[in-house]
């Protein structure tokens, strides 16, 4: 693992993929996570570095640590994720998406029919 392009620190792209996975059920609810010294050595990183990704997930209330035991998926975890990435979306493409679409005089209900039209589908869209 390296860092992005962007310059982003390699314990927020670590972090970043561990929620994916949290997120898409890999690791489910109770589940426990693989432990730093996993990760450190699967990705080549820093033992630090790996803790610090694990504990940014214990800091948001996705992961808990079971003293003695490891890092733990809480109950509550995929949703506290769902919620995050929903207000994420939101911030980053619905405003956005409605500001350019006023900008082209669209009204809401002018940019609902563009989305439910547009031929990309999703694969649950596809196979109800």
């Amino acid at each position: 693992m390296s860092p992005t392009d962007s310059g982003r620190p390699i314990f927020m792209d670590l972090a970043d993929r561990i929620a994916a996975d949290v997120l898409v059920g890999i690791y489910p609810p109770g589940a426990q996570v693989p432990s730093t010294t996993e990760l450190s050595a699967y990705y080549r990183i820093n033992p630090a570095t790996a803790g610090k990704a694990l504990n940014r997930l214990v800091d948001v209330g996705v992961l808990e640590k079971r003293r003695g035991l490891g890092m733990f998926v809480t109950d509550d975890g995929p949703e506290q994720l769902r919620e995050a990435r929903r207000r994420e979306f939101e911030a980053d493409y619905v405003g956005p998406l409605i500001e350019e679409g006023a900008r082209l005089g669209l009204s809401r209900t002018e940019i609902l029919d563009l989305i439910r039209d547009h031929p990309h589908r999703t694969a649950s869209e596809e196979h109800p």
